[in-house]
């Protein structure tokens, strides 16, 4: 198993924010978190990235428990996240940013090889590889900051409401996105609002609902559960 989160507890200064959260994303999977807002689905992602510090639990990639590694070392394991909201250098050019991706050891000396890779999903990028990013359109921050996190060349990478704030016509591309990014072999743990999307993409799905998980499965499964599409899904 690729990334194996065990018994997680996380908590905002003394307010407890997730409770025993579990779940596995094996490698080459797509596996979505859906829930309602403030259910802990953006804690949980930040939680993995290291951005957060678990009170108990265990975080494993490929085996290796990662839960009490430097923030700035979870990325050697392999994991990459595109942010809730960007968090973009808005100053900096397109370029500059995809670079600052490169910057791990091992992914330096294949900078200019991630960079084709990432202006073959994104022509629009390099069309305007030397544009500020803070000038550009939402739909293209949004592919900056997923060419961002792929230059670390990630097995896992983590994403965080990546459709927020798109229109309907750039959300298509968005997911049409992630699917490719899939299919050249890197893992996807989803959180999305567009929970039908997500679960239409996702092979495994789990259901938070105030920092826990309450349920998982195939999504046609969760789906057809009616008490888990009015209570959880909103549907």
């Amino acid at each position: 198993m690729l990334l194996e989160v065990r018994n997680l507890h996380v908590s905002h200064g003394d307010a407890p924010a997730l409770w025993e959260v579990s779940l596995d994303v094996a490698a080459g999977q797509i596996v979505a978190v859906v829930g309602p807002n403030g259910a802990g689905k953006s804690t949980l992602i930040n939680t993995i990235a290291g951005i957060l510090r678990a009170r108990e639990g265990q975080i494993r990639i490929d085996g290796t428990d990662i839960a009490k590694v430097p923030s700035h070392r979870v990325c050697e394991h392999g994991i990459a996240i595109v942010p809730e909201g960007r968090r973009l250098f808005t100053h900096m050019t397109v370029l500059d940013n995809l670079q600052l991706g490169s910057w791990r050891a091992d992914a330096r000396g294949s900078g200019e090889g991630s960079l084709e890779r990432v202006f073959s999903l994104f022509p629009i990028l390099s069309e305007r590889r030397h544009q500020i990013a803070g000038s550009m359109s939402g739909g293209q921050q949004q592919m900056v900051a997923i060419g961002r996190a792929l230059m670390s060349r990630p097995r896992l990478l983590l994403m965080d409401e990546p459709s927020l704030g798109l229109s309907p016509a750039v959300v298509e591309d968005m997911f049409r996105i992630i699917r490719t990014i899939n299919e050249r072999g890197v893992a996807v743990l989803l959180v999305e609002q567009n929970i039908h999307k997500a679960l239409e993409m996702a092979l495994h799905a789990y259901v938070i609902e105030q920092g826990r998980i309450v349920a998982s499965g195939k999504p046609d499964t969760l789906l057809g559960n009616p008490r888990i599409r009015e209570a959880y899904l909103g549907v």
